[in-house]
């Protein structure tokens, strides 16, 4: 069966989409294809029906070539979900990765990147984004009452091509030696989705073999297209990188070129010339360093996260610091938390943004070692760049348990505020009031745990079941990252 192209004039096409926006998904449905989500309530795909079959009016497929042809152009339509962002000083990011095509392991390794279905389905898009309203997921039905907020023409640039055509490559590449190298290459297909993720910078495999794999953009990628496209642009670098082994060749020759000088020495006009104000000890913040290193790139950013390499790759950067021993690592504070989604029933933790954040991104461990535990943090000496991410059985083990318990407490109506004792008397803060603790996930329990932050003891402006808490946050073990950095060479 030959597929029916869907033909527009560009114009014509930028009519109907200026017309629809601000409009909700119900409200833009005139093929009532909303009736569906009665007989199934739980139907994908619904907002892209509804784009396809009611504002452009034509039927859905599932062909490998793009949906459009705009003025003799093939163009891919991606009807995509955007969400309130949690982050200072950005309005939207990414509901979810993006699909893109099978992997085809008995296709892929006979394709050129550029002839391959893979970039014929990305090489030009046409995004119209919807805002999922809810926190957590939905019913098929509910998406009626989501708002088309815009519409976007899009090319990756000549570099994202290359980052592009380097993880596909890898791929393919890990494909053609498994069929080379066993007899039965489908046995080994479960590997492509885990051994592959450190190494891939844009896109990711999902789901596991014996599902058959699917390319994904990143949600990190599809998050930065959506805020460029929102007017919130983020530093660029220099010096461009299209795959994880350019950029640890990079973290390689910083490593040596600052391996062993002190915070002191680095911020001064020698090397990196970074002003900044000390505090009556002549000492400095803990920000300090990660402002080290956007300056070791080049950037005049003071955060990793202002950097658009880095934020589109998904990768967070932490400060650890050891003794000279290699001890002492201390717990870490990696994400926020956004109760509302932790917490609806229906909510599956493989959808989770929790599991997303452990899932797709990648740690750049920033190592300085204290000379002893007195010692200013001006004295703190670099010692180098490691890179990791989280194993699959720890997510599904240590993350999960910390995702139920804390489900299980709210829920359950389990959730207990106790007073903190010390000698046998409560402890009181400096304002005079009891201090308190929750019964969320301890360190002393669980490897993966929540901590409150507050500016002070009356900063409390989450409640649940009654209960006034501080903005919560996971964090992880400090003999976890331990364990992990010390099975993780220096870059």
């Amino acid at each position: 069966m030959s597929q029916t192209r869907n033909i527009f004039e560009r114009e014509e096409l930028e009519n109907i989409l200026e017309n629809v926006l601000g409009k909700t998904l119900g409200e833009v449905d005139t093929n009532n294809v909303f009736e569906k989500t009665k007989k199934y309530p739980k139907i994908t795909g619904i907002a892209g029906d509804v784009i396809e079959q009611s504002v452009l009016g034509y039927p859905a497929d599932s062909y490998q070539t793009p949906d459009l042809l705009v003025d003799g152009i093939d163009i891919e339509l991606k009807t995509t979900g955007i969400r309130k962002s949690k982050k200072a000083g950005i309005n939207y990011e990414a509901k979810e990765p993006m699909t893109i095509t099978a992997v085809s392991p008995e296709r892929i390794v006979d394709e050129n990147f550029y002839y391959s279905n893979f970039w014929h389905k990305i090489d030009k898009l046409l995004f119209i984004y919807y805002l999922y309203d809810s926190s957590s997921t939905v019913m098929a039905s509910e998406y009626a009452r989501f708002p088309i907020k815009g519409y976007q023409f899009y090319e990756f640039d000549k570099e994202d091509q290359l980052i592009l055509r380097n993880d596909w490559t890898i791929v393919r590449d890990f494909i053609n030696e498994l069929q080379e190298k066993f007899e039965f290459p489908e046995q080994e297909y479960h590997r492509i989705s885990s051994e592959l993720r450190p190494k891939l910078m844009m896109i990711d495999t999902a789901p596991k073999w014996p599902n058959r794999p699917r390319f994904r953009l990143k949600r990190a990628v599809i998050s930065n297209i959506v805020q460029n496209h929102f007017g919130e642009n983020l530093e660029q670098l220099p010096q461009k990188y299209h795959s994880f082994s350019e950029l640890d060749k990079e973290l390689h020759k910083l490593n040596i070129k600052y391996r062993g000088k002190t915070i002191e020495e680095l911020i001064s006009p020698k090397y990196l010339n970074i002003d900044i104000k000390r505090n009556l000890k002549s000492d400095v913040g803990k920000d300090v360093t990660e402002q080290i290193v956007t300056r070791m790139f080049g950037a005049k950013s003071k955060k990793i996260s202002k950097i658009e390499l880095f934020e589109k790759l998904g990768i967070t950067g932490k400060t650890v610091t050891q003794t000279k021993a290699g001890t002492r690592t201390e717990d870490t504070k990696l994400f926020s938390i956004d109760f509302d989604e932790w917490l609806k029933e229906e909510q599956l933790f493989e959808d989770s943004v929790l599991y997303s954040d452990f899932n797709e991104k990648q740690f750049l461990f920033i190592i300085f070692e204290e000379p002893n535990i007195n010692a200013r943090l001006l004295e703190n000496k670099f010692l180098g760049f490691k890179r990791i991410i989280f194993e699959e059985k720890f997510i599904e083990k240590e993350v999960r348990d910390c995702w139920n318990d804390v489900r299980e407490k709210v829920l359950k109506n389990k959730l207990k505020e106790k007073t903190r004792y010390k000698n046998g008397k409560p402890i009181i803060n400096k304002n005079g009031t009891v201090s308190k603790e929750l019964n969320f996930p301890k360190s002393r329990n669980f490897q993966v745990f929540l901590r409150g932050t507050g500016t002070d003891s009356n900063d409390k402006p989450i409640v649940l079941n009654g209960i006034s808490m501080y903005r919560q946050y996971v964090w992880v073990k400090g003999t976890v990252l331990l364990n992990m950095l010390k099975g993780t060479e220096f870059i």
